[in-house]
């Protein structure tokens, strides 16, 4: 079911009859919402504010930009110190290694092995 309003100002009678209080929030600069997997930014947004008993509820009306959060590889402990016996090289090293070859054991050695690290 949809309800129709001519004006915003309809909108707001009705509203204020239900008892929700609407504003706008002036000087908004941006909104971040973050999630475990991305970040979702709206530069410039339109914000309104409604207000009914204690319950807030903001709306957010703007172009939103979408960044994915990458994942930064943590390698086991076994999997460095593997590394780091087989080359002869530092924990730090392995671990580095580890990080750049995404866990990639026999890759890992090949590159301290090589010296490219």
């Amino acid at each position: 079911m949809s309800i129709g309003f001519r004006s915003r100002r309809e909108q707001e009678r009705l509203l204020k009859r239900l008892g929700i209080k609407i504003e706008e929030i002036q000087g908004v600069r941006s909104v971040v919402i973050e999630t475990d997997n991305e970040r979702i930014v709206f530069d410039s947004p339109v914000v309104t504010k409604m207000t009914g008993g204690s319950q807030e509820i903001y709306q957010i009306v703007g172009e939103p930009v979408i960044e994915k959060k990458k994942e930064e590889y943590v390698p086991p402990d076994d999997d460095v110190l593997l590394v780091a016996k087989q080359t002869g090289r530092s924990v730090e090293e392995a671990r580095k290694a580890l990080v750049t070859t995404s866990g990639d054991i026999a890759q890992a050695i090949v590159l301290l092995q090589s010296g490219s690290l």
